[in-house]
C-alpha cells in the first residue's frame, strides 16, 4: 500500500509537469519567498534519490543529496527522475540508520527503510502542498483537488460527508 500511495503521489506531480513550461515551471512566486515549482519538486526528488542510493550501505543522509539545477529547470529531465524512481523502489524493508550534522556533531539514529519511504511521502505531499499555493498564478493548470492534501485529511473529509 505503501508502494502505491507513493507512485501515485509521483504520478500526480508528473500530471502537473505535463501542464507546465520550463518558464512557468522555474518562475518565482512571491508566496512562496520566491521558490519555484521546480525547486519545490527537486526537493521531493532528491529526497528519494537520497533514500535509494543510500539503501545498499544502509546509512542515509538527506544532507548529501545533489541539488541537481537541471531538476528543478527541466519538465522533461524532471520527468524522467519520476520515473527512475518509480523503478528503483525497493520492496524490502531493512534496518537503516539515518545520519545528520547538527550543532557541529554528527548524530546517527536508527530507522528503516519502510520509515524512509513513508517520511518521504509525507515530505512529498506537504511539498505537493506548497506548489498548490505557486498554482495559483496560472490560469491554465489544473490538479487533482487532493493534490497536496495528506491522506489523513482525505479520509477525515470522507468521513465528514457521510
Amino acid at each position: 500500500m505503501l508502494l502505491k500511495s507513493i507512485c501515485r503521489s509521483l504520478d500526480e506531480l508528473t500530471v502537473l509537469l505535463n501542464q507546465l513550461s520550463d518558464t512557468e515551471y522555474s518562475k518565482s512566486c512571491k508566496a512562496l519567498s520566491n521558490a519555484t515549482i521546480g525547486e519545490h519538486t527537486r526537493h521531493i526528488l532528491e529526497m528519494f534519490q537520497c533514500l535509494q542510493s543510500d539503501y545498499d550501505s544502509g546509512v542515509l543522509n538527506y544532507d548529501k543529496r545533489q541539488r541537481n539545477h537541471k531538476i528543478q529547470t527541466e519538465t522533461e529531465f524532471a520527468k524522467q527522475c519520476i520515473i527512475d524512481i518509480k523503478a528503483g523502489l525497493q520492496s524490502e524493508n531493512k534496518i537503516m540508520f539515518l545520519e545528520q550534522y547538527i550543532d557541529g556533531l554528527t548524530t546517527r539514529i536508527q530507522s528503516n527503510y519502510y520509515r524512509e519511504l513513508l517520511y518521504n511521502l509525507e515530505h512529498c505531499v506537504h511539498h505537493q502542498a506548497l506548489i498548490k499555493v505557486a498554482l495559483l498564478q496560472f490560469e491554465n493548470i489544473s490538479v487533482d483537488e487532493n493534490f497536496g492534501v495528506a491522506q489523513s485529511t482525505i479520509e477525515y473529509r470522507k468521513q465528514c460527508v457521510q
